[in-house]
């Protein structure tokens, strides 16, 4: 277990290294090519409550994806982490400006205060981030297994489906017995399947 973990950490270093080597003209132009293939994905289109992220600073940029979910008059969700069990509650977004404050994970996420939580089988598509992924939808996360927690309990109709950049894709992710997968992986260059 401890040399699967220490493998997870290294490929997590590396790809981070990658997005940090990245000028900012290539950061945004990956991102954008990973968008407009979101943006034309049928499951994504037809999606009416979709559930996005805010985030971490090597992921694919959302903030462009969560405005345009907003234009095409979805049901935006957004998720609030919980420091105590590395709990998950799904939050409606109405305005980014206003229904977002800094969360344990140092990135923007709903205010209970001023969002309304969503039951999890409402989610029509899960977009779910990462750092690394293989070709059978293998992921490795952030670190904090708040995803791992999360992916089970979302509905099994429920396409989970992740962005990344096409470097980001290695040959197999070392995977523990409470790793998930995801069913899509949308990169900068292919949509890539599950198999």
């Amino acid at each position: 277990m401890d040399e699967i973990k220490e493998k997870k950490a290294s490929i997590r270093t590396d790809m981070i290294k990658m997005v940090d080597a990245l000028s900012k003209d290539e950061f945004n132009e990956k991102s954008r090519h990973v968008e407009a293939r979101l943006f034309d994905f049928a499951n994504f289109i037809e999606a009416k409550i979709p559930l996005l992220y805010m985030n971490l600073p090597y992921e694919v940029p959302t903030q462009r994806i969560v405005e345009w979910c907003f234009a095409q008059n979805k049901i935006v969700v957004l998720p609030a982490f919980g420091k105590e069990k590395r709990s998950v509650t799904l939050m409606k977004v109405d305005d980014i400006e206003k229904d977002l404050k800094p969360g344990p994970r140092g990135v923007l996420e709903p205010d209970p205060e001023r969002c309304k939580q969503v039951p999890i089988d409402q989610v029509d598509i899960a977009i779910v981030p990462g750092t690394a992924f293989d070709e059978k939808g293998g992921r490795i996360g952030a670190g904090f297994g708040y995803y791992d927690r999360l992916i089970p309990k979302l509905a099994v109709t429920t396409r989970k489906v992740s962005l990344i950049f096409e470097d980001h894709i290695i040959s197999q992710v070392p995977m523990e017995s409470h790793d998930k997968y995801v069913d899509i992986v949308i990169t900068d260059q292919r949509i890539i399947y599950k198999i």
